[in-house]
């Protein structure tokens, strides 16, 4: 295996990633929490982390991605301690059941990212099926001192962990002068103002709620992944993704129960994706520029033009998104399509080494995949065979995920075959007049006519 290099955010550089387990890779990815379609923020994110798994199988190591699905109803801090609940309202307004309409958005989210071209995580916990998972966590924080219970709400004692501020650089003596105005100002049956919820009390009218050794309640927010990653992937695994929104305090806090929890190192790396932009803004409803994957669909563009998209700026660079840079990555994927159309259907065993060295290079280089497109682009101009080219640009969709292979021309209509002859019988006896007419009735069944060196080749019309 070639070296693989990722940033990670807790060393804040770029490492040389080895997994624990030699020749397999654990990744955990936090998911959406689903109460209405992804927005294309949280899908730039997952592409990402789809790129990181699709690179490291390029890489022949074998990999298990588990990624959850928050369909709990969570109450969530926000200014002075003022909390919402996503799923149950949203579930109020559309006259649903919170499970209901959860499983509805599921099935959307898994939509969403087949039209992306999103491999499948190997596992997609539930939160709502993993609450005594969560329960006994919780239990074993309780035992070893690093929580602590208000009248059937579990709070975890920040400033019992020490390490508390290693990701996201929010150390505690930083945080009490942060908080230090909250403390004063809010009435809280906290400890301190830095402690966060494991588990809440629930209203007796609460539409999601569990039994509990603390009486009825739900689980706080961050207890989720923790639970889980560790249940299908050990208390100790190769990496973590999200959008660089989790670093605080979602997986600042995941990092300090788990660690405080099973006494050892919790995730080796993590990678964080950065945000999403919308004519430079954040993206947000009441501004008007929040857009899912629907919306760019009823706009006319292929989902496969947002992928491509992504990949022209660095995973943890901030992107800006607008409707001019997709029409142009649209344009760009459609020459590519058009371009493969072209090339036959040999398919041969080796690739091109020339353009295969850099290619892996590139993407083994913290993902770096402006630079493996710009590779992409010097292949096709390259004078190397067109049964190579197709091989080579084959083997790097591995990683890229653009559906090459969906435009690989394995047979030429009969119709237009005809038609082809015709118009090279044409313009060998310069009846151009004629050969424009042939040209335009093959235009219709949707082939363009390149005429090169060797003969007429023949490319399918990308639109």
């Amino acid at each position: 295996m070639a070296d693989i290099f990722l940033t990670n955010t807790l060393s804040r550089k770029k490492e040389n990633f080895v997994p624990i387990k030699p020749g397999f890779v654990g990744i955990y990815s936090c998911g959406p929490t689903v109460y209405r379609n992804v927005h294309i923020g949280n899908l730039r994110t997952y592409i990402a982390a789809d790129l990181l798994k699709r690179t490291l199988l390029y890489n022949g190591l074998k990999v298990s991605h588990v990624k959850n699905i928050t369909d709990v109803g969570h109450m969530r801090t926000s200014g002075a301690d003022e909390h919402y609940d996503p799923i149950i309202n949203e579930a109020l307004r559309e006259g649903k059941l919170p499970l209901e309409l959860a499983q509805h958005y599921t099935e959307l989210y898994h939509e969403d990212e087949k039209k992306l071209r999103v491999i499948s995580a190997e596992e997609n916990p539930k939160a709502t099926e993993h609450i005594p998972e969560m329960i006994g966590m919780i239990k074993i924080l309780l035992d070893k001192g690093f929580a602590y219970e208000v009248e059937g709400t579990v709070y975890f004692d920040v400033k019992k962990f020490q390490d508390y501020g290693k990701l996201s650089g929010n150390t505690l003596d930083k945080m009490d002068k942060l908080l230090e105005a909250v403390r004063v100002s809010v009435e809280t049956d906290k400890k301190d103002s830095a402690d966060f919820a494991l588990w809440k009390k629930a209203d007796e009218d609460r539409a999601m709620s569990w039994d509990s050794p603390w009486g009825k309640g739900f689980p706080g927010w961050h207890i989720e992944c923790s639970a889980m990653s560790t249940k299908y992937l050990g208390n100790h695994f190769d990496i973590h993704t999200g959008g660089e929104d989790l670093v605080f305090p979602h997986h600042e806090d995941e990092i300090a129960q788990s660690e405080a929890a099973f006494g050892e190192k919790f995730v080796n790396f993590w990678a964080h994706a950065g945000y999403l932009l919308v004519d430079d803004k954040k993206m947000a409803r009441s501004v008007g520029n929040f857009y899912t994957l629907e919306d760019i669909e009823k706009k006319g563009f292929n989902p496969l033009a947002f992928r491509y998209l992504t990949l022209t700026t660095h995973y943890k660079s901030r992107l800006n998104f607008t409707w001019d840079s997709l029409e142009a990555s649209q344009k760009t994927l459609n020459n590519l399509y058009r371009e493969i159309s072209g090339y036959g259907s040999e398919i041969k065993k080796t690739t091109c080494a020339k353009y295969e060295e850099p290619f892996i290079k590139a993407i083994n280089d913290d993902l770096d995949l402006p630079k493996a497109l710009v590779i992409v682009q010097d292949l096709i101009s390259s004078d190397c065979s067109v049964e190579c080219k197709l091989t080579t640009l084959l083997r790097f969709d591995e990683v890229l995920g653009l559906g090459f292979k969906e435009y690989v021309r394995v047979t030429i209509p009969s119709q237009v075959r005809k038609l082809v002859d015709e118009r090279e019988k044409a313009r060998n006896e310069k009846n151009f007049a004629r050969s424009d007419e042939l040209r335009a009735k093959i235009a219709e069944l949707g082939f363009e006519v390149v005429d090169e060196t060797d003969g007429p080749n023949l490319k399918k019309i990308i639109k």
